[in-house]
Order: structure tokens, then sequence, then C-alpha cells
């Protein structure tokens, strides 16, 4: 295996510390960029950890001082905007640097979660019906929209404005929903039809050729009676919440004779029609008829050790240290376009 040089890009609040003892390494904010940095050096890498906040020009001069072989992109904003993640990838392209994850057209299409699912439409894959509020906007639900509904943020992630009362019955709650999300979150409104069921994820690792890892399953059947079991923010990231009510993932069992291979090609459909690459997490919902529902589209998921995608990576086979370094190949064999 090559020795590279490799340039971890991440939020500049997050970069581990050189010395780490004394830290709950379960719990710190920067987990996910320590599993990383610290696994990429295990492989015997020479690695850069690059804290970016809102100036491109610590990239440019990183690359220029360092001329790393590759980028690992752990961004998930940039200057504080979520969506900006992009840009700093077509950075990377117009300075001729690989890089692991997705690349800009795929993020630009997957982090819009009503675009996403206007490209589903064409491709006839099945999503729940849909409205879009955008901010500054009344909202009029259409008479063939039929509650229950559930009010997400059209561009946020990790389920950032999600709760309990994300799910609403009646006009006026659906109403007070999407004006929290316009004042709140500060985006567009996405209200969707709530799908009752099971809550699948899938990761797909590729650019051409995909590889769809086992179809994992987020388990909360201890929460309360009156809760509806949906990833609320509380769900994804309490630790104490997670703990008191038994939440947990693993792999999907019980699943009709063929219904994970369905669901596999499923996602690798969405991939494709979303013109991923890298890798990325497919969330769907499957109802108590076996029907399939796609969410979401969320590419460069968190890949800390013990989240879900290296979990259901390790069901394949992959160590995390052979799945970073199947990421960073992966990267180097992405192609953007070139000039003619």
């Amino acid at each position: 295996m090559k020795r590279l040089r490799v340039l971890v890009l991440m939020h500049e609040d997050l970069v581990p510390p050189e010395q780490v003892t004394g830290h709950d390494l379960t719990s710190v904010a920067w987990r996910t960029e320590y599993d990383v940095v610290s696994t990429l050096k295990k492989l015997g890498h020479d690695v850069h950890p690059l804290g970016v906040k809102s100036d491109l020009s610590v990239i440019h001069s990183a690359i220029d001082r360092w001329k790393p072989d590759i980028a690992f992109n752990l961004l998930e904003e940039f200057d504080g905007v979520a969506v900006y993640d992009q840009h700093v990838v077509s950075y990377l392209e117009l300075l001729h640097i690989p890089y692991t994850g997705c690349n800009p057209r795929g993020l630009m299409l997957a982090r819009d979660k009503v675009l996403t699912k206007k490209v589903l439409a064409f491709h006839r894959i099945p999503y729940p019906d849909f409205m879009e509020v955008p901010q500054g906007r009344a909202t009029k639900r259409p008479k063939q929209l039929a509650f229950p509904l559930i009010v997400k943020s059209v561009t946020e992630e990790a389920s950032l404005g999600i709760s309990q009362a994300s799910i609403v019955e009646d006009d006026d709650k659906l109403s007070e929903r999407v004006a929290f999300i316009h004042n709140s979150v500060g985006s567009g409104a996405l209200v969707e039809r709530y799908i009752e069921g099971r809550e699948l994820y899938v990761g797909i690792i590729g650019n051409g050729h995909l590889q769809a890892l086992p179809v994992w399953e987020l388990i909360m059947d201890k929460l309360p009676d009156d809760a509806k079991r949906i990833a609320t923010e509380r769900v994804k990231w309490s630790r104490k919440y997670q703990q008191k009510y038994g939440i947990t993932s693993r792999e999907a069992d019980n699943l009709p004779e063929g219904k994970a291979e369905d669901i596999q090609d499923l996602a690798k459909r969405v991939y494709r029609a979303l013109d991923l690459s890298g890798y990325a997490r497919i969330d769907m919902r499957m109802d108590a008829e076996g029907q399939l529902y796609v969410l979401e589209a969320n590419p460069n998921p968190q890949i800390a050790e013990d989240e879900d995608f290296a979990d259901s990576a390790k069901e394949t086979g992959y160590t995390y240290t052979e799945l970073l370094q199947e990421l960073l190949n992966v990267g180097l064999r992405w192609r953007p376009a070139k000039a003619a």
C-alpha cells in the first residue's frame, strides 16, 4: 500500500488535540475527526489535519505548502452554511486535488430535500407525498396531502429541527410547525406524509461500480407509547436519551424473502439518480405492507468508528482501517470533468 500525504479537512473547532488523555472519546465533539486522523496515521499515511471555517485561502496555502495526494473531506458546512460544503469540493476540483466523499453536483442535489424528491419523481423512485413552504410563504396544504404529516427543514441535516412536535395532525399545528422551521432553523420547510413503519438505512460506496452495505435499522421499540418512532435530534445525538430508551441500530432482521436485496437495489438507484460519488447513506421507511419510501440521501455521512456507516461496513468484512483506506481508494479513482 502506497503511503499517501492526506490533508484532512474539518471545521476549525473540531481539530482534535495532539494529546487526548483525559478526554472521554465517546462524547467529544471531535470524535469523528479524531477517529479518522488517528486511523489514517495507523495505516501509515502522512496526515495533516486542517481546520477550515470561512476562508478558502487556508486550503490553498496548505496544498501549496504540503502537496497532498488527496484531501479527506470531513467538512459539513462552510462559513456556517450547510449547503456551502459543495463549494469547498468545487474548489478542490478547480485545484485538481483528489478528495474523499461526494462530488459538488451530487451534494447540491442531495442537500436540497425538495430537489431530491423532484429527481426521484422523474426516475419513478417511491417517496412520500410532499409540499414545500419557502421562507416567507404562508402554508396552503393541498387537499390530497393527508394527515399525519411531518415537517422538516429543506436543507439542514442531522435531524436538526426534528422533534415529536414535527408530526402534525391538523392545519393549525402544520402552520405552527412550518413557522418554527422558518424562524428557528432558518430554512424553507418540507412537509411530507408521515410513513408509519421501520426506519432503514443503506450505506453505498463507490463511483461507477457501487457496493451496497447491509441494510441497517434504527431500533426505537422502547420509546414511550405515545411517541412516534422517528429519528429526532434527541434520538440521534443524545447518549442519555438513547440509553434511557434503549435506542440502537443494527442489521435489519425479519425482512421478507429477498427484501434486503430490493432495498439495496433501490438505494443504488437513488445514488445513481442523484449523481452521488464516494460514499453515502440512503434513508428509507418501510410500511407494514412492505412498501418502501425513500426519505433522503445523505452524502458524506458520519464515519466515526462506532457510527452506523462503519458498523454496517463491519458486517461486510471491512475493519475500520480497511473502510477508511477504501474511501481513499475511491476518492483517488474519481475523475471530475477535464478541459478538452
